[in-house]
């Protein structure tokens, strides 16, 4: 069957291997929805959270709490994506911590095509193989009719920095440089990146636009220039908290929020979201795959008639006036 938007994902990880338990909880939940099997979805979900609160799936389009909810998720999944049916590939599986964070593509059958969708697939894990919460992101382009606003997930608990000492090697390195204040040190960043480090897989598809097929790794010089633009408004406008770390040892996966600043308000309509990224580390122990899933660069073209909260309701969440000299450090 031909593939109408082709996603690259699998070519993002070429370069590295990943364990996979196929049979995790998370992945079994994909697979489920996926082939219409809404009571046994459900049944990888308990009544309630182990300690306390309701089982819960954050999809890009809503979030559903209790099992009443959880099966309404399920059922309208495939409609969803104007789909027809729809199967898993899993590429990549990131576990520690109690959280299993599978990357895979999802391939919807739609009108005689196939849709391919790079998703991130986060599971809460408890005993039993029982799931007390999944997040799935995907880029708003991915699911039809999506305005590109992700209500944060998290309530964070305080406007600073995730704590670079929770992190390690060049994914640690990486992080600090970034969001170094007042400026991003871009010199510590591509030092940190092996000559083969890849960056995508989770990009917007816009009309007929196809992915490249081979993601060829970036030279120094364009490095260097993407960087050297990103530091005009990281971290003058945005940062970005981590609020979740997944780390094997391997891939790095962070759920992280933005805390945005007045500047980032008013010279470019910034705007708190959710979003994921996931570093890989080389056999040298630089970064050799860089994946990141959000919606940067389509703030302004937001339809507030179609989000979950107010527009003045989302500008004040996780807003600060600028951001302490050092931060990152």
């Amino acid at each position: 069957m031909e593939i109408r938007h082709r996603s690259r994902l699998r070519q993002m990880c070429a370069n590295f291997t990943s364990p996979m338990q196929e049979d995790s909880p998370e992945i079994l939940l994909m697979q489920l929805i996926c082939a219409g099997k809404t009571i046994e979805a459900c049944a990888l979900f308990g009544e309630t959270k182990q300690f306390g609160g309701l089982p819960a799936v954050d999809a890009p389009y809503g979030r559903f709490e209790g099992q009443a909810e959880l099966a309404a998720f399920a059922s309208g999944w495939l409609k969803r994506f104007n789909a027809e049916s729809a199967s898993i590939d899993p590429v990549c599986q990131t576990q520690s911590g109690g959280r299993s964070v599978t990357e895979m593509n999802v391939s919807f059958v739609t009108d005689g095509m196939i849709e391919e969708v790079p998703m991130f697939v986060v599971g809460d894990l408890r005993e039993g193989g029982l799931l007390d919460e999944v997040r799935i992101y995907c880029n708003f382009t991915r699911v039809p009719g999506l305005t590109p606003y992700r209500k944060p997930i998290f309530r964070s608990a305080h406007l600073e920095m995730g704590d670079p000492n929770l992190l390690t090697g060049a994914f640690k390195e990486y992080y600090e440089a970034l969001h170094h204040v007042p400026k991003v040190d871009v010199e510590r960043i591509i030092n940190s990146m092996g000559d083969d480090c890849v960056f995508g897989g989770y990009e917007p598809v816009i009309g007929d636009e196809q992915p490249v097929e081979d993601p060829a790794p970036m030279d120094r010089e364009t490095l260097t220039r993407i960087y050297t633009d990103m530091s005009g408004h990281i971290p003058r406008w945005v940062g970005m908290r981590y609020e979740t770390l997944i780390d094997n040892g391997i891939t790095a996966v962070i759920e992280w929020q933005h805390i945005v600043t007045d500047l980032g308000v008013k010279e470019a309509g910034r705007v708190c979201m959710s979003g994921i990224s996931a570093y890989t580390r080389g056999k040298d122990g630089r970064l050799c795959s860089i994946r990141i899933c959000d919606y940067a660069g389509f703030e302004r073209t937001i339809d507030w008639s179609k989000t979950p909260i107010s527009e003045a309701e989302a500008r004040a969440i996780n807003r600060v006036h600028e951001f302490p000299a050092g931060v990152g450090n």
